[in-house]
């Protein structure tokens, strides 16, 4: 079995549990990682989402780090859909064609995985090839993701609660389970960018 770290994962999230998987949290310092080993990166979105402006106790460097991490020994970079990670890395969206490192992108939703709300999300991918990942029946929304006003609650679905800020943040175990299979099939540029 290929050995995967996993960067900036929460203790308490469904990775230290993982055969196989080295988790990189806080207290271990993910920023030290320095291979062999394929990734997945669950870099802070808090920085690079719609409500940065909220966001100020997640350091924003990591991600711009975890890109670096990605190309270096290969594997997967989740974030939300649209990050801003994407324009200052210069990565390719959904459908583009790769970048210099050989990355892609594709995007899903991690309802399909068992999350209470849709949660699209996108997956920067270096070292294997997106269009082979393994498809998963679509999953119907609990809950949705907003913040405000009911008036934009509706846009969710009249019948969707609104999802608390763990519901929100949680990583699905099988959702884990996949990103672990995808960095296993991945190959890094041996510790070269």
């Amino acid at each position: 079995m290929i050995t995967v770290a996993a960067l900036y994962v929460d203790p308490r999230g469904p990775y230290p549990s993982m055969p196989g998987v080295e988790c990189w949290d806080e207290q271990r310092d993910a920023r030290l990682y320095a291979g062999p080993h394929p990734v997945v990166a669950h870099p802070p979105c808090g920085p690079w989402g719609a409500f940065k402006w909220r966001c100020y106790l997640q350091p924003a460097d990591l991600g711009p780090l975890a890109v670096e991490q990605v190309r270096r020994w290969g594997g997967v970079l989740e974030h939300p859909k649209a990050s801003g990670l994407w324009p200052h890395c210069a990565l390719p969206k959904p459908g583009e064609l790769p970048d210099v490192a050989g990355g892609r992108c594709i995007e899903v939703n991690q309802v399909d995985w068992g999350h209470a709300c849709a949660k699209p999300t996108w997956l920067y991918l270096v070292g294997c090839h997106p269009e082979r990942y393994p498809r998963t029946a679509p999953g119907k929304p609990t809950h949705g993701i907003w913040y405000g006003s009911f008036e934009r609650a509706g846009r969710a679905g009249p019948h969707l609660r609104g999802a608390s800020k763990e519901i929100r943040r949680r990583t699905p175990p099988p959702f884990a389970e996949f990103l672990v299979a995808l960095a296993r099939r991945c190959r890094g540029n041996n510790g070269e960018i």
